[in-house]
């Protein structure tokens, strides 16, 4: 086989594995949120550097204050086991990717934000860690949503919330198939 076709299969393989698989975690038949990580084979799990790559880049170019925090949004989502594109996704819908926010507050979730009450974070690593750990813990595990719906009738007043959550979710998966070269690896 050619090295060019071997590249473009290589390459189809892994797109499917990484835009397939953690999209399973938001399907319109609303099935459980587990880590997009946490059925991956072991070999594919050891090169996670192409969500960071992928966060980076989409952030770049939303001209997101939240470029530089990629790397935060992987480990978070991989510490309390959510899917690496949902605190980054809310983000989006809460506040354009960190670029609409209460003034000094890095609450780029709209986490806590009721008329004039206002969470403020020290720093946006704070507020990844703290938003994504929330949503583990209160939304998830205490409450039991385990989807993005059921966290959506209690995250946001807005029925649509969810929906424009799962829209920011698939540009990010759209971003990573459209420069390909730039974002995924394929030195599996």
């Amino acid at each position: 086989m050619p090295k060019y076709m071997r590249n473009k299969f290589l390459f189809a393989v892994f797109a499917s594995i990484i835009l397939i698989i953690p999209q399973a975690a938001y399907s319109e038949n609303k099935t459980p949120l587990p880590s997009a990580n946490a059925h991956l084979p072991a070999k594919i799990k050891a090169v996670s550097d192409y969500r960071v790559k992928i966060l980076e880049k989409y952030f770049k170019e939303q001209n997101s204050p939240l470029e530089p925090y990629a790397k935060d949004f992987v480990a978070n989502a991989d510490k309390y086991n959510i899917d690496w594109r949902l605190v980054a996704a809310i983000s989006g819908v809460e506040s354009t990717f960190g670029k609409a926010i209460p003034s000094f507050s890095y609450n780029a979730w709209g986490w806590g934000i009721y008329g004039d009450k206002v969470t403020r974070f020290s720093s946006w690593n704070q507020g990844i860690e703290t938003v994504s750990a929330g949503l583990r813990q209160s939304y998830m595990d205490k409450i039991g949503g385990d989807d993005i719906y059921q966290i959506g009738s209690m995250y946001a007043a807005s029925p649509f919330w969810a929906g424009h959550v799962m829209l920011y979710i698939n540009n990010i998966n759209d971003f990573a198939l459209r420069d390909p070269k730039d974002t995924l690896s394929l030195s599996l």
